[in-house]
């Protein structure tokens, strides 16, 4: 496996540890259409949460919410209403979030959340 995709999955873990430590049910991961991946969906107060998880060892290129544009966020929205769609919960409120990892193999990982950026 690459160390890239290591990065992520172990992004991916720690932000699923930190959302169900905050109170929120993980209803599921890595969910992909012909349209793009959800990294993680999930329950909170009612709410279907699509969480787009960025994962670096570092800011050497800029903080990982600075790869999240209008143009992914938009698409998140869109996946997240196919994803309501195909699971009957159509009417539930919506919102997407984003968590970025920081932090290197062996390190104390450091994790932030923003709620609500579509």
């Amino acid at each position: 496996m690459r160390a890239k995709d290591r990065l992520g999955q172990r992004g991916e873990r720690l932000a699923e540890e930190y959302l169900r430590t905050a109170g929120a049910a993980i209803l599921d991961r890595n969910w992909r259409c012909r349209d793009g991946e959800l990294d993680i969906v999930a329950s909170e107060g009612g709410t279907l949460v699509a969480v787009e998880v960025k994962a670096r060892r570092s800011w050497d290129y800029g903080h990982p919410f600075e790869a999240v544009d209008a143009a992914k966020l938009g698409r998140l929205v869109r996946l997240l209403a196919a994803w309501a769609e195909g699971h009957g919960l159509r009417a539930r409120a919506r919102r997407v979030d984003v968590i970025a990892v920081t932090g290197r193999d062996g390190e104390a990982a450091r994790i932030e959340h923003l709620r609500g950026v579509a």
